[in-house]
């Protein structure tokens, strides 16, 4: 009977999916299987040949290579690895080459014999790419074939560097990267025009021949992709959907990758759901957008046609359901973020007293704030709250270089029209414009560089936080250690990052906390922020009073939005309000135009911003409920 209710839940994946509830359970289940298929050969003295992936998913895997090596005595010696692709160019010794990665991942701490490691040469003469592709080709084949390959998914959905348009049946060959990937890839070349363009890749064809495939994905990031392979129709638009003609194919996934998957984003499509509010919520809201009807107008047919008739069994009618969560969707709406004095707050996302509360809210960059929520900003000053904005990182990786110069140059200038002495500062000057012509892709800048750049978002921020209404009192700067490195992979978090920001806390003690729980930047930089301030107000819940009544709000919007069904409180935006918060962004002007590293989203920081905010109030307006001009978004954390 659970084989049967499993084989319901799963009717719209089109190949064997696990979930784990994260990556590193995940990995460490991965590891194991390799460890154990090491093993075995070991006892049939057979050689193990493992297909290898780089990459930021099988980090993890390696790491528990690693140690199940160092503690529990595996031995590689028996190991012959393939390596699935190498940018082209690439040289070995590059701190973006795979050969590094994989010295500096697995290679450089196990037993492996070094002439059983295969690795695409991006160091090849044009003209020798085709001969040698073959030969790698017939390597694999003359050891006996890939035992257990090893993949990852790009957001394209390409395996290896096989991107949209490979062929079924192709092999090892150098290919055109997509620019989603090269996009992708530019925080660890310094900017996207430092990506090679091309990359020696296995094809499709050579990973197909493997006994065994497991591909990973981690992250929500990767969610969209996952269910494109895993229920889509097969197509060369998404080479990993080929995987579904493999009787030998296995998906890993954490719950974040598996999130859209049918069973996880609307299981009352596969099976008889528990429903609770916030199932219901999201299903009925689903229905409107499915079926383009305001949710006053849902029918119990509509319930019924759409695998909902279980709900109206068990809640009422769909006349009742629909008027319980059009009240609860209009209850998040609100024009007070700060809560409205002598109000009836027991519908309110807000509490109405105090009236005038102190409000702490928390950038990550010195951006992220205008950007994400500059319009509840610039209201809750508005409306006379206490507001202190904390910026938790310099930014100062996220600036060009040639905007350094243009600043010195400014200050040469003024120093000299002002009489004063400026040899000193030529000759920093002059190192600086020295150092960044032969400056190469990713190469840490000088301090007095990064100081500069530094300078340069701090002096936007503060016009930036000006504009919205505060005092200069009223904004931090905490440069927490574990960002001011100059390198684009930080270091770990430490106490004295958490300290910091307990500091400010009992200085402030706000009753509202923002930060952001825009997860998806490909920084990573927001998610660290978010867990540095969760550990400082957890830790103050324990011993100080007022940490028990400071509520934490999550914002987003630099790099996507809140679902309408998570969104807690909506605070809608004049046409007026949404050109005050534009204005607001346009103070950071290192970030405008083109930032240094913009993601996937090709658009402005400010457009990004404005059509979200839109975007999030249309879907209440399609809901049935007000029509307004913009709208931003939060969630509260549940402590």
């Amino acid at each position: 009977m659970a084989r049967l209710n499993l084989l319901e839940e799963t009717r719209f994946e089109k190949l064997p999916v696990t979930v784990y509830s994260d990556e590193y359970i995940a990995s460490v289940k991965v590891a194991q299987r390799i460890a154990e298929l090491i093993r075995y050969k070991q006892g049939r003295n057979e050689k193990a040949v493992l297909g290898l992936a780089t990459g930021a998913t099988p980090v993890k895997v390696y790491s528990e290579l690693v140690r199940l090596h160092r503690e529990e005595g595996l031995s590689f010696r028996n190991v012959i690895t393939f390596n699935l692709d190498e940018y082209y160019p690439m040289q070995p010794t590059a701190v973006q080459s795979y050969v590094t990665f994989m010295n500096e991942n697995l290679f450089d701490h196990i037993d492996i014999n070094r002439n059983n490691i295969h690795i695409p040469d991006g160091t090849l003469p044009l003209e020798k790419i085709h001969d040698y592709c073959l030969d790698y080709e017939r390597k694999i084949e003359s050891v006996g074939g890939l035992d257990l390959q090893l993949l990852g998914i790009g957001r394209t959905g390409h395996i290896g560097f096989n991107e949209p348009g490979s062929a079924p049946n192709s092999g090892t060959r150098l290919v055109t990267l997509d620019d989603l990937t090269r996009r992708d890839a530019s925080r660890d070349f310094g900017g996207k025009e430092n990506v090679p363009r091309k990359a020696i890749t296995m094809g499709i064809g050579t990973i197909f021949k493997a006994r065994e495939i497991i591909l990973m994905a981690w992250s929500g990031k990767k969610a969209s992709i996952i269910k494109k392979a895993v229920e889509g129709e097969i197509s060369g638009d998404v080479p990993a959907t080929y995987l579904q003609l493999s009787d030998n194919v296995e998906f890993v996934l954490d719950q974040d990758a598996a999130s859209e998957l049918t069973r996880f984003d609307t299981p009352w499509l596969v099976k008889d759901c528990v429903w609770d509010d916030s199932q219901i919520k999201k299903a009925v809201i689903w229905l409107s957008q499915t079926v383009k009807k305001p949710i006053l107008k849902l029918t119990e047919e509509d319930y019924n046609n759409h695998g909902m008739a279980q709900l109206i069994t068990e809640k009422g009618t769909a006349y009742e359901i629909n008027i319980d969560i059009f009240n609860k969707l209009q209850s998040t709406i609100t024009g007070w973020p700060g809560g409205k004095p002598n109000a009836d707050d027991r519908r309110r996302p807000e509490r109405a007293e105090p009236a005038r509360k102190r409000v702490v809210i928390f950038s990550p960059h010195p951006d992220d704030d205008v950007i994400s929520m500059g319009g509840t900003f610039i209201r809750l000053v508005d409306q006379g709250h206490d507001v202190h904005v904390a910026y938790q990182t310099s930014g100062n990786t996220a600036v060009w270089d040639d905007d350094v110069l243009r600043y010195m140059e400014f200050a040469i200038d003024f120093n000299r029209s002002i009489g004063q002495e400026s040899d000193h500062l030529e000759g920093i000057y002059d190192n600086m414009r020295s150092f960044l012509e032969n400056k190469q892709p990713n190469q840490l800048d000088t301090q007095e560089i990064r100081d500069v750049k530094g300078f340069i978002r701090k002096s936007e921020a503060i016009a930036g936080a000006r504009y919205a209404g505060l005092d200069d009192d009223h904004i931090h700067f905490m440069a927490l250690p574990f960002y001011e490195t100059g390198k684009t992979v930080k270091k770990p978090v430490t106490d004295i990052d958490v300290e910091l920001t307990i500091e400010l806390l009992q200085k402030v003690k706000p009753h509202q906390v923002f930060a952001a729980g825009d997860f998806a930047d490909p920084h990573g930089t927001h998610i660290v922020c978010f867990n540095i301030v969760l550990a400082a107000l957890n830790r103050l819940r324990e011993t100080e009073e007022w940490a028990q009544d400071c509520w934490l709000w999550m914002y987003r919007g630099a790099w996507h939005e809140f679902a309408t069904h998570e969104i807690e409180m909506a605070v809608p935006l004049s046409p007026q309000e949404v050109q005050r918060k534009r204005n607001a962004i346009f103070k950071h002007q290192s970030q405008k135009d083109y930032p240094v590293f913009p993601g996937d989203d090709a658009r402005e920081f400010w457009v990004r911003a404005e059509e979200r905010n839109r975007e999030t109030a249309k879907s209440y307006d399609d809901l049935g409920l007000a029509n307004y001009e913009a709208m931003e978004a939060f969630v509260r954390w549940k402590f």
